[in-house]
Protein backbone atom coordinates (compact mmCIF):
# COMPACT_ATOMS: atom_id res chain seq x y z
CA UNK A 1 0.00 0.00 0.00
CA UNK A 2 1.40 3.08 -0.80
CA UNK A 3 0.99 7.14 -0.71
CA UNK A 4 0.38 8.45 -4.57
CA UNK A 5 -0.31 12.33 -3.65
CA UNK A 6 -3.35 12.10 -1.36
CA UNK A 7 -4.42 8.78 -2.42
CA UNK A 8 -4.02 6.20 -0.82
CA UNK A 9 -3.92 2.82 -3.37
CA UNK A 10 -2.59 -0.60 -3.66
CA UNK A 11 1.18 -1.28 -5.25
CA UNK A 12 -0.04 -2.08 -9.61
CA UNK A 13 -3.83 -1.16 -9.02
CA UNK A 14 -3.50 2.60 -10.48
CA UNK A 15 -4.82 5.53 -9.37
CA UNK A 16 -8.81 5.05 -9.33
CA UNK A 17 -11.06 7.88 -8.30
CA UNK A 18 -12.52 7.71 -4.47
CA UNK A 19 -16.16 7.59 -6.18
CA UNK A 20 -15.02 4.88 -8.79
CA UNK A 21 -13.68 2.94 -5.66
CA UNK A 22 -17.30 3.34 -3.65
CA UNK A 23 -19.16 2.57 -6.97
CA UNK A 24 -16.97 -0.39 -8.02
CA UNK A 25 -17.25 -2.05 -4.74
CA UNK A 26 -16.67 -5.91 -5.72
CA UNK A 27 -14.80 -5.09 -8.84
CA UNK A 28 -11.22 -5.87 -8.10
CA UNK A 29 -9.00 -4.37 -10.29
CA UNK A 30 -6.59 -7.70 -10.65
CA UNK A 31 -6.29 -8.41 -14.43
CA UNK A 32 -8.31 -11.59 -16.12
CA UNK A 33 -4.78 -13.52 -16.28
CA UNK A 34 -4.34 -12.68 -12.46
CA UNK A 35 -7.35 -14.04 -11.65
CA UNK A 36 -6.90 -17.25 -14.15
CA UNK A 37 -3.59 -17.82 -12.21
CA UNK A 38 -5.40 -17.46 -8.90
CA UNK A 39 -8.27 -19.70 -9.80
CA UNK A 40 -5.36 -22.29 -11.17
CA UNK A 41 -4.16 -22.31 -7.46
CA UNK A 42 -6.86 -23.00 -5.82
CA UNK A 43 -8.12 -25.92 -7.81
CA UNK A 44 -4.97 -27.36 -7.33
CA UNK A 45 -5.03 -26.62 -3.91
CA UNK A 46 -8.39 -28.03 -3.60
CA UNK A 47 -7.27 -31.22 -5.28
CA UNK A 48 -4.45 -31.96 -3.24
CA UNK A 49 -7.46 -31.57 -0.26
CA UNK A 50 -8.93 -34.40 -1.99
CA UNK A 51 -12.16 -32.11 -3.00
CA UNK A 52 -14.27 -33.52 -5.95
CA UNK A 53 -14.22 -30.36 -7.95
CA UNK A 54 -16.90 -32.11 -10.72
CA UNK A 55 -19.93 -31.95 -8.87
CA UNK A 56 -22.96 -28.98 -9.36
CA UNK A 57 -21.63 -27.50 -6.45
CA UNK A 58 -18.05 -27.58 -7.02
CA UNK A 59 -17.48 -27.18 -10.53
CA UNK A 60 -17.30 -23.28 -9.75
CA UNK A 61 -15.09 -23.26 -6.37
CA UNK A 62 -11.78 -22.17 -7.32
CA UNK A 63 -13.56 -19.65 -9.57
CA UNK A 64 -15.45 -18.25 -6.75
CA UNK A 65 -12.61 -18.48 -4.50
CA UNK A 66 -9.84 -17.07 -6.25
CA UNK A 67 -12.56 -13.80 -6.83
CA UNK A 68 -13.41 -13.99 -3.41
CA UNK A 69 -9.60 -13.52 -1.93
CA UNK A 70 -9.30 -11.27 -4.52
CA UNK A 71 -11.71 -8.85 -2.82
CA UNK A 72 -10.52 -9.46 0.75
CA UNK A 73 -6.88 -8.54 -0.41
CA UNK A 74 -7.61 -5.68 -2.85
CA UNK A 75 -8.10 -2.71 -0.94
CA UNK A 76 -10.28 0.16 -2.15
CA UNK A 77 -8.33 3.43 -2.64
CA UNK A 78 -9.57 6.64 -1.09
CA UNK A 79 -9.03 10.41 -0.61
CA UNK A 80 -7.62 11.44 2.72
CA UNK A 81 -10.18 14.79 2.81
CA UNK A 82 -8.90 17.33 5.29
CA UNK A 83 -10.93 20.53 6.51
CA UNK A 84 -9.48 23.79 8.45
CA UNK A 85 -10.89 23.63 11.84
CA UNK A 86 -12.06 27.18 11.85
CA UNK A 87 -13.94 26.73 14.58
CA UNK A 88 -11.53 25.52 16.89
CA UNK A 89 -13.32 22.60 17.46
CA UNK A 90 -10.91 20.77 20.70
CA UNK A 91 -13.07 17.76 22.22
CA UNK A 92 -13.46 14.26 20.98
CA UNK A 93 -14.08 13.17 17.17
CA UNK A 94 -14.89 9.99 18.05
CA UNK A 95 -16.15 7.38 15.22
CA UNK A 96 -17.53 4.07 16.93
CA UNK A 97 -18.36 0.16 15.58
CA UNK A 98 -16.74 1.03 12.23
CA UNK A 99 -17.10 -2.66 10.63
CA UNK A 100 -14.06 -4.76 8.85
CA UNK A 101 -13.14 -8.24 7.80
CA UNK A 102 -9.31 -8.79 7.37
CA UNK A 103 -7.81 -12.11 6.39
CA UNK A 104 -5.20 -13.30 9.24
CA UNK A 105 -1.45 -13.86 8.35
CA UNK A 106 -0.91 -17.29 9.81
CA UNK A 107 -4.08 -19.29 8.73
CA UNK A 108 -5.46 -17.40 5.96
CA UNK A 109 -8.41 -17.20 7.82
CA UNK A 110 -10.73 -14.57 8.32
CA UNK A 111 -10.83 -12.19 11.48
CA UNK A 112 -13.76 -9.49 12.02
CA UNK A 113 -14.99 -7.27 14.34
CA UNK A 114 -15.02 -3.60 14.74
CA UNK A 115 -12.93 -0.24 15.16
CA UNK A 116 -13.59 2.58 17.27
CA UNK A 117 -11.51 5.92 16.16
CA UNK A 118 -11.25 9.07 18.07
CA UNK A 119 -8.61 11.77 17.96
CA UNK A 120 -8.41 15.74 19.68
CA UNK A 121 -8.14 18.30 16.56
CA UNK A 122 -5.80 20.97 16.23
CA UNK A 123 -5.36 22.40 12.76
CA UNK A 124 -7.83 20.12 11.06
CA UNK A 125 -10.31 17.63 11.00
CA UNK A 126 -11.14 14.61 8.48
CA UNK A 127 -14.45 13.45 6.90
CA UNK A 128 -16.01 11.32 8.76
CA UNK A 129 -16.59 8.83 5.93
CA UNK A 130 -12.53 8.81 5.58
CA UNK A 131 -12.62 6.73 9.25
CA UNK A 132 -14.15 4.23 7.60
CA UNK A 133 -12.35 4.13 4.72
CA UNK A 134 -9.24 4.00 6.19
CA UNK A 135 -10.06 0.94 7.83
CA UNK A 136 -11.50 -0.99 5.26
CA UNK A 137 -8.54 -0.39 3.05
CA UNK A 138 -5.81 -1.27 6.13
CA UNK A 139 -8.14 -4.54 6.66
CA UNK A 140 -7.74 -5.53 3.00
CA UNK A 141 -4.15 -7.45 3.15
CA UNK A 142 -2.86 -10.37 5.37
CA UNK A 143 -2.70 -8.76 8.64
CA UNK A 144 -2.76 -9.44 12.31
CA UNK A 145 -4.77 -7.28 14.52
CA UNK A 146 -2.32 -5.76 16.72
CA UNK A 147 -0.65 -4.34 13.81
CA UNK A 148 -3.71 -3.17 12.17
CA UNK A 149 -4.53 -1.22 15.38
CA UNK A 150 -0.97 0.38 15.49
CA UNK A 151 -1.43 0.98 11.68
CA UNK A 152 -4.64 3.28 12.19
CA UNK A 153 -3.62 5.03 15.34
CA UNK A 154 -0.08 5.85 13.35
CA UNK A 155 -1.68 7.07 9.78
CA UNK A 156 -4.10 9.57 12.20
CA UNK A 157 -1.79 11.31 14.15
CA UNK A 158 0.52 11.30 10.92
CA UNK A 159 -1.94 12.67 8.45
CA UNK A 160 -3.96 14.95 11.06
CA UNK A 161 -1.26 15.87 13.25
CA UNK A 162 -4.12 16.43 16.23
CA UNK A 163 -3.31 16.67 19.88
CA UNK A 164 -4.15 12.93 20.17
CA UNK A 165 -5.48 9.70 18.85
CA UNK A 166 -7.16 6.72 19.87
CA UNK A 167 -7.65 3.23 18.54
CA UNK A 168 -9.93 0.22 20.21
CA UNK A 169 -10.42 -2.63 17.93
CA UNK A 170 -12.60 -5.41 19.14
CA UNK A 171 -12.56 -8.30 16.82
CA UNK A 172 -13.24 -12.34 16.68
CA UNK A 173 -10.90 -14.64 14.70
CA UNK A 174 -11.75 -17.78 12.92
CA UNK A 175 -8.41 -19.04 13.51
CA UNK A 176 -9.66 -19.49 17.36
CA UNK A 177 -13.31 -20.26 16.87
CA UNK A 178 -13.17 -23.02 14.03
CA UNK A 179 -9.54 -24.50 14.46
CA UNK A 180 -7.45 -25.65 17.83
CA UNK A 181 -9.40 -24.76 20.61
CA UNK A 182 -12.45 -23.80 18.81
CA UNK A 183 -13.09 -21.11 21.04
CA UNK A 184 -16.54 -19.60 18.96
CA UNK A 185 -17.31 -16.43 20.30
CA UNK A 186 -14.05 -15.34 22.14
CA UNK A 187 -13.07 -11.23 21.06
CA UNK A 188 -9.47 -10.20 20.83
CA UNK A 189 -9.30 -6.55 22.13
CA UNK A 190 -6.54 -3.87 21.08
CA UNK A 191 -5.56 -0.51 21.78
CA UNK A 192 -3.58 2.24 20.53
CA UNK A 193 -2.75 5.67 21.74
CA UNK A 194 -1.10 8.68 20.76
CA UNK A 195 -0.57 12.22 22.19
CA UNK A 196 -2.89 13.51 24.72
CA UNK A 197 -5.02 10.11 24.63
CA UNK A 198 -2.04 8.56 25.85
CA UNK A 199 -0.67 10.85 28.32
CA UNK A 200 -3.52 12.34 29.97
CA UNK A 201 -5.06 10.50 32.18
CA UNK A 202 -8.52 12.25 31.96
CA UNK A 203 -8.66 12.13 28.45
CA UNK A 204 -7.59 9.00 28.15
CA UNK A 205 -10.26 7.87 30.60
CA UNK A 206 -13.15 9.85 28.56
CA UNK A 207 -11.98 8.25 25.19
CA UNK A 208 -12.21 4.34 26.47
CA UNK A 209 -15.76 5.32 28.29
CA UNK A 210 -16.85 7.23 25.41
CA UNK A 211 -15.82 3.92 22.95
CA UNK A 212 -18.26 1.79 24.50
CA UNK A 213 -15.93 -0.98 23.22
CA UNK A 214 -15.56 -3.50 26.42
CA UNK A 215 -18.31 -3.88 28.25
Amino acid sequence: MTLDGDMYVRPGAGRQSEEQGSEQDGQRPNSKTELSRIEDAAERFLAALGVDLTTPGTVGTARRMARAYSELLTPIPFSATTFPNKEGYSELVLERRIPFTALCEHHFLPFSGHAYLGYLPAECVIGLSKLTRLVQFLARCPQVQERLTQQIADWLYERLRPRGVGVVVVAEHQCVAIRGVRASGTTTVTSALHGDLRTDWGQRREFFQLTGAVT
